[in-house]
C-alpha cells in the first residue's frame, strides 16, 4: 500500500502563488510516476501535472509555463509550485501514484485551493 499524504493548499487571490506538497509512504519504491490531478465544482477530475521516476513532467497546455512540478526523492515527495492563480483552477487538488507493475493508482485525500476574484 502507498499513503499519499497533501498539504499547501489554501484561499489566494488572482495572480498569487502556492505550494502544494504530496509525501508518499509505504510501499514506495516501484511508484513510476506520481502528480496532482484536480476537481473543480462540478466538473471532472482533470491531470494537472506529472512527473516520473526519471524527473521527466508533463504539464495540461493551461497551466504550462505558471506551474512547477517537482520532487525530492529523498523525501519522497513532490510539490507543485502554483503561480499566477486564476479563479477557475479553484477546487481540490489531489495527489496521486502510479504504479505500472499492477496498474493500480493511489490517491491522496484532496487539498483545497481557492482563487478568489
Amino acid at each position: 500500500q502507498v499513503q499519499l499524504v497533501e498539504s499547501g493548499g489554501g484561499l489566494v487571490q488572482a495572480g498569487g502563488s502556492l505550494r502544494l506538497s504530496c509525501a508518499a509512504s509505504g510501499s514506495i519504491s516501484n511508484i513510476n510516476v506520481m502528480g496532482w490531478y484536480r476537481q473543480a465544482p462540478g466538473k471532472q477530475r482533470e491531470l494537472v501535472a506529472a512527473i516520473t521516476k526519471s524527473g521527466n513532467t508533463d504539464y495540461v497546455d493551461s497551466v504550462n509555463g505558471r506551474f512547477t512540478l517537482s520532487s525530492d526523492n529523498a523525501k519522497k515527495t513532490v510539490y507543485l509550485q502554483m503561480d499566477s492563480l486564476k479563479p477557475e483552477e479553484t477546487g481540490v487538488y489531489y495527489c496521486y501514484a502510479h504504479k505500472w507493475s499492477v496498474a493500480y493508482d493511489y490517491w491522496g485525500q484532496g487539498t483545497q485551493v481557492t482563487v478568489s476574484s
